[in-house]
């Protein structure tokens, strides 16, 4: 038997309403109430606790009146039709062989409606942002939390990945979930899986527990979010200092899918950073090699990169070259 946590997820708060206004202005003008005659509200009974059911949407809500009662906290209108069943598979980046080339120029998303909420997956301080960093991409947006708080689906959706850190590289405890809108959103570095793959979430719902698995320094959420597989700054669509979404309806446009484009920039600033064209140092070369096979000089090379020419170049690190 559980304690009622307050189901009051985010944006998919259960409006119960527990008690009966009283309203002193329906007392008609010639009824006297005398002192020993107030008329107190007849409040409806609390709830005290609730009890799980077969149907993680349904619990037995007892109250304090020793009655008890089903209490439907709604499923998620999830059709598998809306859902890309094409990419279906239990790859971290299930996408992996679509090309940006594919995708359109813009992308209208509906993140919520009706019938569908959010809910920020952790409130908290930004301690790294989507960017280029130590010479590789940094996909996703690093949450600050403690080891053990409450990590929450963002958005209604269904299970793709839920694995261990042995099977997710720096990843660590990982948690991957498709929305009907074309989105997925990650959950790692968590200390405790709550879902399995498959099963239905709704936006609120705890899936997991913060942690410091995988390749991270100190505990926090790395959130990610992809759209067929193409990860774009999710401050972009979340204020997580607020725990608010931006907005309900959101245009991507494809410059947005590069690194160096983020939130806070004018489309311009981020078409122009999203021109930049990068290089992954191979055993053997050389600057003066680098810059040839990318129609570039070595003066440029380090420019762009803030290095010397005779800077040792580190294999596997990744340069700009444009």
């Amino acid at each position: 038997m559980k304690k009622i946590f307050l189901f009051a997820m985010c944006a998919s708060a259960l409006n119960m309403a527990f008690a009966q206004e009283y309203d002193a202005n329906d007392i008609e003008e010639d009824q006297v109430i005398g002192p020993d005659e107030q008329q107190i509200p007849n409040f409806l009974p609390e709830p005290i606790d609730t009890v799980d059911t077969d149907d993680k949407f349904v619990k037995i809500v007892l109250y304090n009146d020793k009655t008890w009662d089903y209490v439907d906290f709604g499923r998620p209108v999830i059709n598998d039709n809306d859902l890309d069943t094409l990419f279906w598979n239990d790859k971290i980046h299930s996408y992996k062989d679509v090309p940006l080339s594919e995708l359109p120029d813009e992308i209208d998303l509906m993140l919520v409606d009706s019938t569908h909420s959010f809910c920020a997956p952790i409130v908290g301080r930004i301690t790294s942002r989507y960017s280029f960093r130590h010479g590789r991409n940094h996909n996703g947006t690093d949450v600050k939390l403690e080891v053990g708080d409450p990590v929450r689906a963002a958005f209604d959706g269904k299970v793709r990945v839920s694995e261990y850190s042995k099977r997710t590289g720096g990843y660590g405890n990982l948690i991957v979930l498709r929305h009907a809108n074309g989105l997925e959103t990650y959950y790692a570095h968590l200390s405790a899986r709550n879902v399995q793959v498959g099963e239905i979430v709704k936006a609120g719902e705890i899936i997991g527990k913060g942690g410091n698995t995988g390749r991270s320094t100190g505990s926090h959420l790395h959130f990610e979010v992809r759209y067929h597989g193409q990860s774009f700054d999710a401050e972009r669509l979340i204020d997580f200092q607020n725990g608010q979404l931006r907005d309900t309806l959101y245009t991507i446009k494809k410059h947005y899918f590069s690194i160096y484009s983020h939130y806070g920039q004018t489309d311009e600033e981020s078409y122009a950073e999203s021109q930049h064209k990068t290089y992954k140092i191979k055993p053997g070369d050389t600057l003066s090699g680098i810059a040839h096979k990318n129609g570039t000089t070595v003066g440029i090379l380090c420019k762009l990169n803030g290095i010397k020419p005779t800077t040792v170049l580190r294999v596997g690190k990744t340069i700009f070259v444009r």
